[in-house]
């Protein structure tokens, strides 16, 4: 992809996915801004970049005066926002009944308040340019429950909503937004994830990892940088009559029950904890 003389704001960019798409933007001519809540990990990632084509901005995509700030940061590192991309998500996997209402206030507060709040700020001044292409990544889980994941699958599921009302709000102004909905991805946040569900069924973390892999239709979890060249792909101009789009990035997960199926093949091969 061309992504030459494209300014870019990227939440959550300091691991995983994040760090990925950020690779993958200055790999193909952007300019970004990183953000994340980590310092540390953000001047890592700048510094394995070694490019001047990066700048970097802590703060918490959940507060809005952080958000303002973090947009300003970028427009004065770049003069405008071409692409923005809503990364930063946690996931806190806890069944209803249990789950805190302060957990599930701060799942939402970052998976679905923190992109509107970084829409808010970034549209208007995409507005001014006459284009601009927005890019929330969102999750499989947005389109279909996964077993003890309330909150993470409904704040994904209104970010698919968000991003439908966005694409038809501005595509008259030239404006895209388009979800990604990745399905398992090789990241410590997937891992970290699965491997506590699997605690809570009574399997072993470890074998329930490898059997949700096994029973993906391709066989393996995607890589980060497949996830990079899909964003480049959506914040290019190669894209530039697509808005609206939900995609899945899931190696045909969308197709089968995955979990239910490992969580099966996993009892039956002995995967039950000690």
């Amino acid at each position: 992809m061309n992504l030459k003389g494209k300014i870019a704001l990227i939440t959550g960019g300091g691991s995983g996915i994040g760090t990925a798409i950020a690779e993958r933007f200055v790999a193909d001519g952007a300019k970004i801004c990183i953000t994340g809540r980590r310092r540390e990990a953000l001047e890592k990632v700048a510094e394995s970049l070694k490019s001047g084509s990066v700048m970097i901005c802590q703060g918490d995509v959940s507060r809005e005066e952080d958000v303002k700030r973090m947009v300003e940061t970028t427009m004065k590192f770049g003069g405008k926002v071409d692409v923005l991309v809503n990364n930063a998500g946690i996931n806190r996997p806890t069944p209803i009944v249990e789950l805190d209402p302060k957990v599930w206030q701060e799942v939402m507060a970052i998976n679905l308040t923190g992109p509107y709040l970084f829409m808010k700020a970034v549209i208007p001044h995409m507005l001014k340019e006459g284009r601009g292409s927005i890019i929330n990544i969102a999750s499989l889980g947005g389109l279909r429950c996964l077993p003890g994941m309330p909150a993470y699958c409904s704040s994904k599921a209104g970010l698919i909503m968000l991003t439908q009302q966005a694409a038809l709000d501005y595509a008259c102004h030239n404006i895209r937004c388009n979800a990604v909905c990745p399905g398992g991805v090789k990241t410590e946040m997937t891992r970290k994830n699965f491997g506590q569900f699997g605690e809570m069924l009574g399997i072993d973390p470890d074998t329930f990892i490898n059997q949700i892999a096994l029973e993906i239709p391709m066989h393996r979890f995607a890589a980060s940088s497949e996830i990079g060249g899909l964003c480049s792909y959506l914040a290019s101009d190669d894209s530039s009559f697509m808005t609206g789009a939900v995609i899945t990035l899931d190696g045909g997960t969308a197709v089968v029950d995955v979990v239910g199926a490992a969580i099966t093949a996993s009892l039956r091969r002995g995967g039950i904890a000690d």
